[in-house]
């Protein structure tokens, strides 16, 4: 498998496509998968669509992160037991996905990051993780090398990583073998309703008839709901990232301050970004109708968000997407297969210079390669996972970055919300008419 996957990778899932089955999933990233994994579990036939390749866009292009630390209080529930299922699926296949729990570390330049590191900590001790602060001289006895003025750390050993690239794909192969349909390069064009509610799927290939859509669609999300009159303050980033050639390991796990972020990687070197969650901000016209909801978030940090006012072509937000089409004519979800950004590399750059003074020994880290993904986000920074107004139509998105780690997780919950089974967390924070119902949108307490 090469990174980053593009649409010139080899098709992997080729169906066939079936004529029906119970559920149909838009979207091959990690909550694609696992909702369709789960589902199987429960007996039920699945056909996964995706437009392009498996984890092509997103979910591949992560950092790889698999984190209970800073998680907001809606998602944390959640993403304990999803650890829980990484574990499980790690003593399934092995190396296979790259899981390893090695830890993840927030480190802090001041005393206000402190005391957010120490009021999170109030809801690690809730769900009983083994989360910890840290004292300044605790923290560089962690870090190789390392002479940052860091004030201490918030540290959690038993959070961990995996390999994007390998381990969505992975996991996808492993359902297909359980019988779950899958179909790259098989983009659905738009629901088939009738008497107000979903019976099948028009894709590029034909009509798949069934009794419920996962919409899992990532960056595309907002537009397929829109074409069919659902409206969702959805807008994607940019989130740039780099792989570092092999270098002396300084920390087995992931760590993060304000300037950069970095991840220990199979292949010895480290995937690196910007800390302080630095994105690119694309206007398009779906952002300019969606920018007051997002206004208490741009104003919190600012400085870590750059406007631009063109979307890219074939940019789901680009001014020249197509908003309406015909199910008999192809879709944008056809003209772009794989959203395959170019990375800020002057962002990138950045990065390398942080880095290299946090740990002068090791200096300015070469790059292997570096890669560009659409982060899909809601203004609360917490996802839509619900029923929609069409019924029959579960909608999975907005997922803010943080989709990978807790796939697995969500995967499970949404085979329950699918079924009627006990969902066993509260997803009311996630529900969708929170936008319309007069609910205060802001993000919650997360680091």
């Amino acid at each position: 498998m090469t990174f980053p996957i593009h649409d010139a990778s080899p098709i992997r899932f080729a169906g066939p496509l079936p004529a029906r089955s119970d559920v149909v999933i838009i979207g091959g990233g990690v909550i694609g998968v696992m909702t369709a994994w789960f589902l199987r579990k429960k007996g039920l036939s699945v056909t996964l669509c995706e437009k392009g390749r498996i984890a092509g866009e997103q979910s591949g292009r992560n950092w790889g992160w698999v984190r209970q630390q800073g998680r907001d209080p809606g998602e944390l529930p959640i993403m304990v037991e999803s650890l829980s299922i990484w574990k499980h699926l790690a003593a399934e296949f092995g190396d296979g996905l790259g899981f390893k729990q090695t830890g993840v570390l927030y480190l802090a330049k001041t005393d206000r990051e402190m005391q957010g590191f120490a009021d999170w900590t109030e809801h690690s001790r809730a769900h009983q993780l083994d989360t910890r602060l840290l004292t300044g001289a605790e923290t560089m006895t962690m870090l190789k090398g390392a002479v940052a003025p860091w004030k201490g750390a918030l540290y959690t050993a038993s959070d961990g990583r995996a390999e994007p690239w390998l381990a969505v794909p992975t996991l996808a192969a492993a359902a297909e073998e359980r019988g779950v349909a899958i179909m790259e390069s098989c983009a659905v064009r738009a629901l088939d309703i009738a008497a107000g509610r979903v019976i099948g799927v028009v894709t590029e290939h034909g009509r798949i008839a069934c009794d419920h859509v996962v919409l899992a669609a990532g960056a595309w999300s907002r537009l397929f709901l829109a074409r069919h009159g659902v409206k969702i303050p959805q807008l994607s980033v940019l989130a740039s990232v780099a792989a570092t050639e092999p270098m002396p390991e300084i920390f087995p796990g992931n760590a993060a301050d304000d300037d950069f972020a970095f991840r220990r990687r199979a292949d010895g070197g480290y995937s690196i970004a910007p800390g302080g969650s630095e994105h690119d901000f694309f206007l398009g016209p779906d952002a300019l109708r969606s920018i007051r909801p997002y206004l208490p978030i741009l104003k919190k940090d600012l400085r870590h968000a750059r406007f631009r006012p063109m979307a890219p072509k074939g940019f789901p937000d680009g001014w020249r997407t197509p908003r309406r089409w015909s199910e008999d004519e192809a879709s944008p979800f056809e003209a772009t297969r794989i959203l395959n950004p170019a990375p800020n590399l002057k962002t990138l750059g950045k990065v390398q210079d942080a880095f290299a003074r946090a740990f002068p020994g090791l200096g300015r880290p070469k790059l292997k390669t570096a890669w560009g993904g659409m982060i899909d986000t809601l203004p609360d920074v917490v996802p839509i996972v619900d029923h929609a107004p069409i019924p029959g139509l579960t909608i999975a998105t907005g997922m803010s970055g943080h989709g990978f780690g807790i796939g697995p997780g969500m995967g499970r919950v949404l085979a329950d919300l699918v079924t009627g089974g006990a969902v066993g967390h509260d997803l009311s924070r996630f529900r969708f008419k929170r936008f319309s119902d007069g609910t205060k949108i802001a993000p919650g307490p997360s680091l």
